[in-house]
């Protein structure tokens, strides 16, 4: 994908119900994360971004927003309404979760700079996100992505064509859940 057109791809539609609250809203050292994870997309080299929303229906600078009219049903519907909302010109997409704050824009550019049409994150060795998916193969991801799953079971379906990326040097895959995820990560902002 090196020199592609690559779209970022930010998932931010669910309700947060052990948060308490949408993630998308929540503030981490003093920004809301919907808008670090833009941030990551758009620094990483992603144009356009755009976020999926759905619990929450929020102003979001630097980004496309479509809503998920479906988001209860889990992550899949919003991937998929994501990968529907992309544009022709998108080659690959880089998904990010909303609520990963401590990877950094580096990761994006290692996936994209990988040249790669399916590739996903590692850190200490174990898939996490974000990851890259090829225009290719939109339709695939799309059809597996059912309930509250996203990219997962398509390149556990195709682990030949899947490049990992290393990126423990480009942060840390920690989500925030809960309020005491939440707290844990606030010293690391």
């Amino acid at each position: 994908m090196k020199d592609a057109r690559v779209a970022g791809l930010l998932l931010a539609a669910g309700e947060g119900a052990r948060l308490g609250r949408p993630k998308a809203l929540v503030e981490y050292a003093g920004e809301r994360l919907v808008d670090r994870g833009v941030r990551l997309l758009a620094e990483g080299g992603c144009h356009p971004v755009v976020v999926v929303l759905g619990a929450a229906t929020v102003q979001v600078r630097g980004a496309v927003t479509v809503r998920n009219p479906d988001w209860s049903s889990g992550m899949g519907s919003s991937l998929r309404a994501g990968l529907a909302a992309l544009p022709e010109q998108a080659e690959a997409v880089v998904v990010a979760l909303v609520d990963q704050p401590l990877i950094g824009p580096g990761a994006v550019r290692a996936l994209i700079g990988s040249g790669a049409e399916l590739a996903v994150a590692t850190y200490g060795g174990r898939r996490r996100n974000p990851v890259l998916i090829g225009r290719a193969h939109f339709a695939g991801v799309a059809e597996l992505a059912v309930g509250d799953v996203g990219a997962r079971p398509y390149l556990k379906a195709h682990p030949e064509l899947v490049t990992e990326v290393p990126c423990d040097e480009h942060g840390d895959p920690a989500d925030i859940d809960t309020p005491a995820d939440l707290d844990r990560l606030l010293p690391r902002a």
